[in-house]
């Protein structure tokens, strides 16, 4: 199949470094052992592969941006975005949990712990011997996180929360979780904090494991706390920080959505190209037909500039640099182009591309995921609109 982009250009101006040439033929190997012959009976069963992630510790690849001392592979976001992008171009359900392992539990936790908490859980999350979960997000509270009502109340040297979590990723199966509670009033950005929560901890659970049209083999499921006492050691940073940290560990988790939706994208657009020359119509292959390639060359360049856009927010992260409209521009403009080239796919492969024999159907169900996860495009032109109207 054609690339885009060849294997020694980057978008951005950049050439591709050794360490993401490196990634990208292991993930491929990988792919074709361990996940491609898989990957339909995950999806038709939800089953998360727990064993496939162990595997990806090994690899390095669930530590991605974790430095070496605390056994990471202390790559930049460069790396990263390639390796989420490889891995969803084969299964995005596996991109998907990588990518929430990576960016939300561990990203928050390197962010923002303190060196006694960096020491006892990032090596620990960096090898996948622990599953991470993130929550933020509940029934009633998506986009309004900031009116949560799961609630940390202190006594003595604990604190004692209270609530449920939903639509979280591996919900059931992560083995720590950051949790934001309320620890203050209603609507104060300054009222909520973060909590680490063992798996384990009496009053923490997870609850239903959600039925989805796509990602399904990537685990979503509700967290449960009922009276449950978290030591106050296990505060990240200070009281009351929990809401700004969280949009900060967002701007970092949205390149990696949007490095989810590159994935996706240049997945289908690879299968309808190849499709396109083998499939033949009135004595010719069906990618000589004007309809068809005008399709194709729309997907390739859309698929470039989401590449491009992906690639400038992972450069500013990896300068340290505020990134928040950057990453929101990038999530936003590389889902739909997701969405956009997994439903033109389809379209190429015609009746077939109805069907699971063929692989863009499941591009198809994974791809909308992109536009609502981690916030959805909607709320990308919330942030985006007010950062240019400053």
């Amino acid at each position: 199949m054609e690339a885009i982009i060849s294997e020694k250009q980057l978008a951005f101006g950049f050439e591709e470094n050794e360490n993401q040439v490196m990634i990208s033929q292991m993930i491929r190997d990988l792919g074709e052992r361990e996940i491609s012959p898989h990957m339909m009976d995950w999806d038709e069963s939800q089953e998360f592969p727990l064993a496939l992630f162990k595997k990806l510790g090994e690899l390095g690849l669930m530590g991605v941006l974790v430095p070496q001392e605390y056994g990471g592979s202390g790559f930049g976001y460069h790396e990263y975005v390639t390796a989420i992008a490889e891995l969803s171009k084969i299964d995005g359900s596996i991109g998907l949990s990588m990518a929430a392992h990576n960016s939300l539990c561990t990203g928050h936790i390197m962010q923002f712990g303190n060196e006694a908490q960096k020491q006892k859980y990032l090596p620990r999350l960096a090898t996948a011997e622990w599953i991470g979960a993130w929550g933020l997000t509940e029934p009633n509270t998506g986009s309004d996180a900031g009116n949560m009502k799961t609630v940390a109340r202190e006594d003595g040297d604990h604190y004692i929360i209270d609530g449920a979590k939903n639509f979280i990723t591996h919900g059931i199966s992560g083995d720590i979780a950051v949790v934001i509670a309320r620890t203050g009033e209603p609507g104060d950005s300054h009222g909520m904090t973060a909590f680490v929560v063992e798996r384990g901890t009496p009053g923490f659970s997870g609850g239903r494991k959600e039925n989805k049209l796509g990602m399904r083999a990537s685990e979503t499921a509700e967290m449960i706390f009922d009276n449950c006492r978290v030591p106050k050691e296990n505060i990240l940073g200070n009281v009351g920080e929990g809401f700004i940290q969280s949009l900060k560990v967002l701007d970092g988790g949205r390149i990696s959505i949007a490095a989810l939706s590159l994935g996706i994208a240049q997945g289908a657009y690879e299968a309808a190209l190849q499709y396109s020359k083998e499939r033949e119509q009135f004595n010719q292959s069906i990618s000589k037909f004007q309809a068809i390639s005008f399709k194709l060359a729309d997907m390739a360049t859309k698929i470039e500039a989401a590449r491009l856009l992906t690639h400038r927010a992972a450069d500013l992260k990896n300068q340290g640099k505020k990134v928040s409209k950057e990453s929101a521009m990038a999530k936003y403009y590389a889902s739909e182009v997701a969405v956009e080239a997994a439903n033109e796919a389809v379209q190429i492969f015609g009746g077939y591309g109805f069907t699971k024999d063929y692989p863009v159907e499941k591009y198809y169900r994974d791809a909308k995921l992109c536009t609502i996860g981690e916030g959805t495009s909607e709320i990308q032109k919330l942030v985006i609109s007010r950062s240019i109207l400053k």
